[in-house]
């Protein structure tokens, strides 16, 4: 393991700390009364008074026989003031002299003791007289410098960089903490609507003999007890009606749900759904249910019904617009959609320049012109209404024309945020579509069902009372409600390319000196400092940062009239 100069002094303090009789890594309980927001924002009820506070130290400005930190906790940060004669019991000052001033390094977890006051220049702080190291960080955290204008430098911005080490991220961007935050909100909310309701919560497998309930590419496993291969749940909805036969009312489910397909902006192989099974509904019902329930989500994530996404102002509050597919179609393209054979919408669509090919079904299709003329236009609220009976295997055939199903979409930016069902529950009907579905797969659709679940069918056959079902995709719903266009922004731990193995370069002299400078000054200085602080001549200079920028070891960063040399990580 090669390590950095930073790491190296790390180590170093963690050895002279435990020669002081400090353990670095306590066991012991650190008991805290109080966050930083609550000192914050409450000011004259903590005056005067004793608090006990932990976090990370993520500053340090050293005057003397006293000095500043700024302290980071779960809720926020706030500035503790330490005196040389406040912390330090001995006579040689030991705990500020050396463990605060020359051991304790940005990104350390302290827990502090002290009374709250204002600074002379009205900054609520901490004046602290204990001091107790609880965890020693031996990697630098990237420091990010805010200046007196708010422009950000130095910012821990790269997207890959972030994904892979979200520790880091969520430490030093606390924007990125607010959004996980919003998202157990939105958790919370929804769950709190279907239980005022009497809804069950309920949990079915993940690992499932047939991959059921949506088209998808499932990921395989196998089961070595019992040597038969299994399935990662594509989706829960064949096990959810199947509580609803067994006498339920009511049940969902926040189903992590995974499909081994392309990775994208809006797409992670894992990702969370929820679903909803009501009784004796149907989908009018559930487009009523459904829209009061993302108002009800949207006031509970930003205490509004409003969000901003991007360049729009999207507004949550009931009710929604609603749209047959079939108008929208019209609309949007001309082309009446209704009683239309195979070919002629192929020819259609071929028409209207939309890449289609000889697998692609009635159903398919329609969906291909949708998506690609149609879907895009919607970014307040919409339902798309009444699909075609071909694009919806589980869905129950529409009560007034056979062609078509009950059906809805909920549109939101032109991205499908919920998907809903009066759902099919005559077994004999779904029994023929789940053969209609296998004909498309054998015709080379690899998104249609090429299985039957004949436990499921045989579920139905025990009766399943009249149902409507809700998708939502939880991971897209937050995106939009936090201002986020990638997914990415709001898993905690996005799936990402295998990380490139580092290969040991074997420096020159002169670049070791030029790499041990910028990493003792957070990886980035100035051209000509950085010039005047290696000591090297015109000639070895050039030579050096020539050969650190053919191996991709710098970059320059350009800020103003401000050339620097920043190392890469």
């Amino acid at each position: 393991m090669v390590l950095s100069e930073q790491e190296i002094l790390r180590r170093e303090a963690l050895t002279e700390l435990r020669n002081l009789g400090i353990e670095p890594y306590p066991a012991a309980e650190f008991i805290t009364t109080a966050y930083s927001s609550e000192i914050l924002a409450d000011f004259e009820k903590y005056e005067g008074k004793e608090v006990v506070l932990a976090g990370r130290l993520m500053g340090k400005r050293i005057m003397g026989k006293a000095s500043f930190a700024e302290l980071k906790d779960a809720e926020g940060r706030i500035q503790v003031y330490v005196s040389r004669d406040d912390i330090s019991t001995d006579e040689e000052k030991t705990m500020y002299n050396v463990v605060f001033k020359k051991l304790l390094d940005i990104g350390d977890f302290i827990g502090v003791r002290g009374t709250v006051f204002k600074t002379q220049v009205g900054e609520i702080s901490v004046h602290i007289y204990g001091l107790t190291v609880l965890a020693k960080a031996l990697k630098p955290l990237p420091v990010v410098k805010i200046d007196a204008d708010g422009k950000t430098h130095d910012a821990f911005a790269d997207p890959e960089q972030r994904y892979r080490r979200r520790y880091v991220d969520l430490t030093v961007n606390d924007h990125v903490k607010e959004t996980f935050i919003k998202r157990t909100k939105l958790f919370n909310s929804m769950r709190s609507f279907f239980n005022d309701k009497g809804y069950l919560e309920v949990e079915t497998p993940v690992l499932q003999p047939i991959p059921g309930g949506a088209a998808a590419r499932p990921f395989i496993t196998h089961h070595n007890s019992l040597d038969i291969p299994l399935y990662m749940r594509i989706a829960n909805e064949l096990y959810l009606k199947r509580l609803i036969v067994g006498g339920f009312d009511g049940v969902y489910e926040f189903s992590k749900n995974f499909r081994n397909e392309g990775m994208d902006r809006t797409h992670n192989p894992e990702f969370t759904a929820m679903e909803i099974y009501v009784a004796y509904k149907d989908y009018n019902w559930m487009m009523n249910f459904t829209e009061n329930l993302l108002e009800h989500c949207a006031i509970g994530v930003n205490g509004t019904s409003e969000a901003t996404f991007g360049e729009h102002k999207i507004n949550f509050k009931a009710p929604y617009a609603r749209v047959t597919m079939t108008d929208s179609i019209k609309h949007f393209t001309g082309f009446d959609i209704s009683g239309k054979s195979e070919a002629a919408l192929f020819e259609a669509a071929k028409g209207m320049g939309i890449d289609v090919d000889a697998t692609m079904g009635k159903g398919k299709l329609i969906d291909e012109i949708f998506g690609a003329k149609c879907e895009g236009n919607y970014i307040q609220p919409t339902f798309i209404t009444d699909y075609p009976k071909e694009m919806s295997p589980l869905c129950k055939q529409h009560r007034d024309n056979p062609e078509l199903t009950e059906r809805f979409e909920l549109m939101v930016c032109g991205k499908e945020v919920a998907n809903a069902y009066s759902e099919l529950n005559d077994p004999i009907d779904q029994r023929e579509r789940f053969e209609d579905q296998m004909r498309l797969a054998e015709k080379g659709d690899d998104e249609a069902t090429g299985t039957i679940d004949e436990d499921f069918l045989r579920a139905l056959e025990y009766g399943m009372p009249p149902t409507s079902g809700l998708g939502i995709g939880m991971d897209r719903l937050m995106m939009f409600l936090t201002n986020n266009s990638s997914i990415q922004e709001v898993l905690f731990f996005p799936q990402m390319r295998p990380e490139k193995k580092q290969v040991q370069i074997e420096l020159e002299d002169e670049e070791k000196v030029i790499v041990a400078i910028l990493q003792a000054n957070n990886n980035q200085m100035e051209f000509g400092f950085l010039k005047i602080s290696s000591g090297l001549s015109g000639k070895k200079w050039d030579k050096a940062m020539k050969n650190l920028s053919n191996l991709g070891m710098t970059e320059v960063v350009v800020d103003g009239d401000l050339k620097s040399c920043r190392l890469k990580e």
